[in-house]
């Protein structure tokens, strides 16, 4: 989980890092105002299974698709972001784009868990 870019808004991202704790998923909380380059270096170095973007600064046009493009896990994105940006972002690779009011942290970590399954062959819902 990382903050890319100059956003200093951490509030949603920690709520979300808890959450999947709590759901038993291990977390690796990277803070905020990371480079792209830092966090595909932390999600290698820590051999995770999906990496979770908290943007609400607008920057996730720039920071994101060099994440998605480093990464062979899922990348899913999360904060301000328009409509027709998340269809891009979905467009680039992004697993999926979760917005304020979308559905609530339970939503977001039920989409997490398949994400993850769906990526490691274990996603029995076809």
């Amino acid at each position: 989980m990382g903050k890319p870019g100059l956003d200093g808004h951490s509030n949603g991202a920690e709520q979300l890092a808890l959450a999947a704790r709590d759901a038993g998923m291990e977390v690796v909380y990277q803070g905020i105002r990371l480079t792209p380059e830092q966090i595909v270096l932390a999600a290698i170095q820590e051999d995770v299974h999906v990496v979770g973007l908290s943007i609400l600064s607008g920057s996730h046009m720039s920071v994101v698709p060099p994440v998605i493009q480093q990464l062979a896990v899922p990348v899913m994105v999360g904060g301000i972001i328009p409509p027709s940006d998340a269809a891009h972002l979905m467009s680039l690779g992004a697993a999926a784009v979760h917005t304020p009011g979308a559905g609530g942290l339970d939503a977001v970590i039920a989409d997490m868990v398949r994400i993850v399954a769906r990526a490691n062959g274990l996603d029995r819902s076809d």
